[in-house]
């Protein structure tokens, strides 16, 4: 929601008025002087969105207030240009209506055309989270990356490296809209507070590492070419992607690290497929080079990488990964319900990576239990079995 400076107006006296934590208002705002608002200038109060009322004969801004149980001063604010004392009817103002509920639907298939709608519904309503492109899929759809916070410490969080594991995304997506529904009702999640969170992490989300491969999963061969006759051909012509995993190309971007890739190399399947091939050589797919390049852009603190199924979360690479990651996932499996597993003669991983390279906490979490794609009827077990994990990620 936007509205106008008038003489007198801080940034302080919105997030009173508004019950807004001031420096949420302040991150809304990057391009304003906090010290210095302009009369004119326009800003943008998060939380919140402004809907069109009519007046109506008889109106006044106290009736309105009473009748839409919204306080009188946040009416006059919002319309700052309307003379309250004499109301026409006919005339058009804006009410403020606060956002108490969640935006976006994640218990649907979760497509990459709905992410970047859901992305921009956000922006629009929390417009202190930060959005940008980690890079281009291999059909050059940008992979979007969100961030949220300005702690020091930098958690990163990642889903849908495989296509068929696309309900990891809408976990992500929903965890990310309670956050911030969580964060301008100043309300705790699990008794941990929000904005405590906000403050102390700085939150990296990229919730659909493999868009090309997720819409294929859900909705079969893209009309181009050479992608729709390429990935019929590595499906023996079969029009039933459900089993894919890998990207367009049919190469498993969580087979694509240097972290004993030539293990994986030696003994996964030789060629393109819907599963497993990693390809010629290590991060040679837009996708993986895009991850790896954020990975090490960020210099994270710990990552997770959301997988399913299974309802395990591995946690150990070789020797390499730190004595608190096992403090860290002996926390993971109290909130979930999920075995911790150390070590998998599994390589070349993104966790795997994350781990040889910075000696640092790294976690992959295999989600729910079944056949891939998992159906949306265990999406509320997920999501609640899951949210421990990412609130844990970030308090710890």
């Amino acid at each position: 929601m936007e509205l106008v400076v008038q003489r007198g107006h801080t940034f302080w006296l919105y997030s009173q008025l508004f019950q807004i934590p001031l420096q949420l208002i302040v991150d809304s705002n990057k391009e304003a002087d906090p010290m210095n608002l302009k009369i004119g200038e326009t800003i943008k109060i998060p939380g919140f969105i402004s809907s069109a009322y009519t007046i109506q004969p008889g109106d006044t801004f106290w009736s309105i207030s009473s009748k839409r149980n919204i306080p009188l001063q946040q009416l006059l604010f919002i319309n700052s240009g309307i003379e309250p004392t004499h109301l026409r009817a006919g005339t058009t103002i804006k009410l403020p209506i606060r956002i108490t509920w969640r935006l976006i639907d994640g218990k649907k298939n979760y497509d990459y055309e709905t992410l970047v709608r859901d992305i921009r519904m956000l922006l629009t309503v929390y417009p202190f989270i930060q959005q940008g492109s980690i890079g281009n899929s291999v059909m050059q759809k940008q992979i979007p990356e969100m961030i949220v916070g300005t702690g020091p410490k930098k958690v990163h969080v990642n889903g849908s490296f495989h296509a068929n594991e696309w309900i990891t995304t809408s976990i992500l997506m929903t965890f990310l809209n309670d956050y911030l529904l969580a964060l301008t009702n100043q309300t705790c999640i699990r008794n941990v507070p929000s904005l405590s969170l906000y403050e102390k992490t700085f939150l990296s989300i990229v919730p659909m590492v493999n868009p090309d491969g997720v819409n294929l999963v859900l909705y079969g061969p893209p009309d181009e070419e050479p992608y729709k006759s390429n990935v019929l051909k590595l499906n023996n012509g079969s029009k039933e992607f459900s089993g894919w995993k890998a990207n367009i190309r049919g190469i498993d971007l969580n087979n694509q690290f240097p972290a004993r890739w030539s293990i994986e190399k030696e003994r996964k399947p030789k060629e393109p497929g819907p599963r497993d091939y990693p390809g010629q050589k290590p991060l040679s797919e837009p996708e993986s080079i895009a991850i790896a390049n954020l990975t090490k852009r960020r210099n994270f603190d710990r990552v997770l990488a959301f997988h399913s199924q299974g309802k395990e979360i591995y946690w150990g690479f070789e020797g390499f990964e730190p004595p608190i990651a096992e403090t860290i996932v002996s926390e993971f499996a109290r909130a979930s319900g999920y075995k911790p597993v150390r070590y998998l003669d599994s390589y070349a991983g993104y966790k795997d990576w994350f781990i040889q390279e910075w000696k640092r906490s790294g976690f992959t979490i295999e989600v729910g239990m079944g056949v891939n794609p998992l159906p949306l009827l265990q999406f509320d077990e997920i999501y609640y079995d899951n949210l421990g994990i990412l609130l844990a990620s970030l308090y710890m």
